[in-house]
């Protein structure tokens, strides 16, 4: 029985899927297992799979797409590991990822899980330094000591510091909490990482970068903000908090994502529902939230000119 279960979840990313395949081969501690689970590709991701030749790759192929947290969901069920780790296909493990790692589970059974901090890579592979000391800061990693993390709750709700592709569970105590939530396509790491901490799992951190997190264009675009945010607000309505603290931050967020969810709506054109969650979120930035109704008085074929020029103006050129 492998140690260690490793999981790439895949969709049509058959360019940038042999380097996520190879950092976890790559591994100096070698006692794993590897599941590539493809969320039902058109490219020729198969027939890449079809060519690795180590034992200890298992490929799940879905013939259909059953959505990403089904996807991830599948490579959970079929790992066999005492350990658990899942990262996209568009990033990568550093080398000693797994050694630095599996020793801290390994001497403590009361650590849940073990999260690092990260690189942030181009498409060409290449390590931005300075976008990755920026980007720890942003994520409160650079104020979080070593080690078992005292405030769990407001590190990954507040802060949001753990990334999951950087992090190492107990591959029991994911299943205690039920892992992924079924037909979730954003936000559903926010969301394991909440209900890690309110079921009072215990979190450690490791202050190195052992895994590349990469950011491209694939990322960006007009529809993939909507159904981020249409996500996010599902992820922010499923809590409600005791603290007064978290429950405050965790309303604004709520308040400012109908916000930002009903500008995009309004800019492609589906006006009435936009016009209510700009409503709804108004208290948040009341400016943004008038000239968004204002701009919804236009046509729609005009109305991304204008949305472009309002965002031109408000970043100063």
């Amino acid at each position: 029985m492998p140690k260690v279960s490793i999981c790439i979840p895949t969709f049509n990313r058959v360019d940038l899927l042999p380097y996520a395949i190879e950092s976890a081969l790559n591994q100096t501690y070698q006692d794993f297992e590897l599941i590539v689970c493809d969320d039902g590709s058109q490219d020729t991701t198969s027939q890449l799979m079809s060519k690795y030749t180590d034992h200890r790759i298992k490929y799940i192929r879905h013939q259909q797409n059953i959505g990403k947290s089904n996807n991830m969901r599948s490579g959970f069920d079929a790992a066999k590991g005492e350990y658990f780790i899942k990262f996209d296909d568009d990033d990568r493990l550093t080398a000693n990822f797994l050694v630095r790692t599996v020793p801290i589970l390994e001497q403590d059974s009361t650590i849940d899980f073990v999260g690092t901090d990260h690189w942030l890579i181009d498409i060409n592979n290449v390590r931005d330094e300075q976008k990755t000391v920026n980007n720890s800061q942003r994520w409160g990693r650079k104020n979080l000591p070593a080690g078992v993390v005292d405030n769990l709750l407001e590190a990954v709700f507040v802060n949001q510091s753990f990334q999951i592709g950087a992090t190492l569970f107990r591959r029991q105590t994911l299943k205690d909490i039920g892992f992924m939530q079924p037909n979730w396509q954003n936000c559903e790491d926010n969301d394991l990482f909440v209900r890690l901490a309110l079921a009072n799992k215990k979190g450690y951190y490791l202050p190195e970068l052992l895994m590349e997190y990469r950011v491209h264009q694939e990322q960006q675009g007009l529809s993939r903000a909507i159904h981020y945010l249409d996500d996010k607000l599902r992820y922010l309505a499923s809590y409600k908090f005791d603290s007064e603290k978290l429950e405050y931050i965790r309303v604004k967020r709520f308040q400012e994502t109908q916000l930002l969810l009903g500008l995009r709506l309004i800019e492609i054109g589906e006006t009435q529902k936009g016009r209510e969650l700009v409503l709804a979120g108004q208290s948040i930035s009341p400016t943004k939230a008038w000239t968004g109704l204002g701009l919804s008085l236009l046509p729609v074929k005009v109305r991304g000119q204008a949305f472009d020029w309002v965002r031109r103006v408000g970043r100063g050129g």
